[in-house]
């Protein structure tokens, strides 16, 4: 593996020096230092300053300043010495720069398309023609086989406490040991067999055995109630993921329109990717 320079040893070997005094009206541009002739900039400095972990950036100005300081130097002295860059260097540096700057170009789109006047149109569309939807609050008992969904059914029709049957004798112990309640919960969230058991039945009569993966079901609703819609601070955080991914899909889609592309790889052999003795 690749030995690189360590911020820490830097840092511990600068800890007690004081970083330069800067005047005022410095800028990006200000040339903090020059190797063979190659200028090393404020503007570096603090860009790398920001990539650090969080324990470093926390450390006193002056042994920050010293360290990050000393660190460029030393880099662009070794990056010197190492000459004419090799393909795998070249195409890395590339990929580098190229997920960078569309990073920015991705964080522009965001920034202009995610609004409270985007968010509350993404809101609207998805309730204006949503019609209410009921919550149901059910319990149920599985058995492995109809002959005991049958058994047990009888057991109830007679009389029977449908939580005690549930805490004796279902095999879901999740619901089981709460009388075999399930809780609200809404369409979509339960297996189609039992969700369409569920919209069928009657508020406080036992239906079934209803059949699923699971085994045989007894089902018991005990009431239901129409779904309150979600407020759009509720969905912000999913609405505001839609409002960017198709504002950046469009806007891909609108570059790649304007741009000349040509796509000359379409016809080589996947295979190609794992020969990396290629840039070697």
């Amino acid at each position: 593996m690749k030995k690189r320079l360590k911020f820490w040893s830097v840092l511990a070997m600068t800890a007690a020096l004081s970083g330069p005094a800067l005047a005022e009206g410095e800028t990006a541009e200000t040339v903090v230092a020059t190797v063979n002739g190659v200028n090393i900039t404020l503007g570096h400095m603090i860009a790398l300053r920001e990539t650090l972990p969080p324990e470093y950036q926390q450390l006193p100005d002056d042994v920050l300043f010293k360290g990050i300081y000393n660190q460029l130097i030393q880099q662009e002295v070794l990056a010197q010495s190492v000459g004419e860059l090799g393909p795998r260097v070249v195409v890395t540096l590339d990929n580098d720069k190229r997920g960078l700057v569309s990073g920015i170009a991705i964080e522009n789109i965001v920034a202009a398309a995610v609004t409270d006047e985007a968010l509350q149109a993404a809101y609207d569309a998805r309730f204006k023609d949503a019609a209410p939807q009921t919550e149901y609050n059910a319990s149920h008992i599985l058995v492995a086989t109809q002959e005991e969904a049958d058994a047990i059914k009888a057991e109830l029709a007679g009389g029977a406490d449908f939580a005690e049957i549930a805490k004796a004798k279902s095999t879901d112990t999740g619901s089981g040991a709460n009388g075999g309640d399930l809780g609200w919960f809404g369409l979509g969230m339960m297996v189609k067999p039992f969700e369409d058991a569920v919209v069928a039945a009657k508020v406080g009569e036992v239906s079934g055995p209803i059949q699923t993966d699971f085994g045989f079901h007894l089902i018991l609703v005990r009431e239901t109630r129409v779904a309150e819609k979600p407020t759009l601070d509720q969905l912000r955080d999913e609405l505001a993921a839609e409002v960017e991914n198709a504002a950046i899909n469009a806007k891909i889609e609108e570059l790649t329109k304007g741009a000349t592309v040509t796509r000359d790889g379409e016809g080589l052999d996947p295979a190609l990717l794992k020969n990396s003795a290629l840039i070697d």
